[in-house]
């Protein structure tokens, strides 16, 4: 049954079938709408109201200004039906929850998929095979490795630790283990350290005869990225460790600047927000981009 949200956006329930499973999302209608719409899809331990209620609140602020959202549950997750699976194995819940979108909404033409976290990289991995998706909003892509992480570790976590009234209240208090502390670091440099393969002109990425599924995840996401002809717009957390390994990774590979320098792709920064943007105004702000992005092509 329609329930009426606030500034006139209607909402109801959508049920898709995919692969023997019925998946359950909702859709953000608004009264006129415009000819691009938003597939909100969920990554991580998370189902389609989001972190803080973000998902919610995010489609009917779209929606509010014409722009209509569904947002879903991938099977496994939330209320939907089949087993748990990652985020590189959603493919076919895109696909299928893309097709019950656009017939519910038939006056869309383009879609824009939005996903947070490891929901930016499912994103990547499907957008360039399927023609209806026309622009990608990528909030703190997840490019985890090993090597990657104990990086960020090492250059955000730890130094910024330094300079906390709480690292020096345990130094002052004796209530601070060191050898604790200690192997902890040296198990971090180590993996820090840790050798990784290069191509033979310095830059990370997959070898010559070497496939897509066998490369990394970054090398992966590179590849989706490269191979998508659409709009791209990238919003990235500062105090955040999974967005600055991703910004870590970019200063250190060519590859990835030449993309991103692209006329297509577009940044935002927010330099105080957290990993799922926990406060008000930060969760404003992303609506706010979202939607000035989307209005500006």
């Amino acid at each position: 049954m329609p329930l009426r949200a606030d500034n006139n956006v209607e909402e109801r329930p959508l049920v898709i079938e995919c692969n023997g499973a019925w998946l359950y999302g909702i859709l953000s209608a608004p009264e006129q709408t415009c000819s691009r719409g938003v597939l909100v899809v969920v990554g991580g331990p998370q189902y389609r109201v989001g972190s803080h209620r973000q998902f919610t609140l995010l489609a009917r602020d779209l929606a509010a200004h014409g722009i209509p959202v569904f947002r879903f549950d991938c099977r496994g997750m939330g209320d939907s039906e089949g087993d748990p699976r990652d985020f590189e194995r959603v493919e076919d819940d895109l696909r299928c929850a893309i097709d019950r979108f656009l017939q519910e909404v038939p006056g869309i033409d383009e879609l824009v998929i939005w996903g947070l976290c490891d929901a930016a990289s499912a994103a990547l991995f499907y957008a360039h095979r399927d023609p209806r998706v026309t622009g990608l909003v990528l909030l703190n892509p997840w490019v985890r490795t090993e090597q990657g992480e104990a990086k960020a570790y090492l250059k955000h976590y730890y130094v910024t630790r330094l300079f906390t009234r709480g690292f020096w209240g345990k130094v002052l208090s004796g209530r601070f283990d060191y050898s604790k502390a200690i192997r902890s670091l040296t198990q971090t440099i180590t993996r820090a350290a840790a050798g990784r393969r290069t191509n033979k002109d310095g830059q990370d990425g997959p070898h010559k005869g070497e496939s897509c599924d066998s490369a990394t995840l970054p090398d992966r996401m590179l590849d989706g990225l490269g191979r998508f002809g659409g709009r791209t717009l990238l919003i990235i957390s500062g105090n955040d460790l999974t967005a600055q390994e991703f910004c870590d990774l970019i200063r250190g590979s060519s590859p990835w600047q030449r993309l991103l320098a692209s006329s297509r792709v577009s940044r935002q920064n927010l330099p105080e927000a957290d990993h799922t943007f926990s406060r008000r105004l930060w969760r404003d702000q992303v609506s706010s981009i979202t939607k000035n992005w989307i209005r500006s092509w």
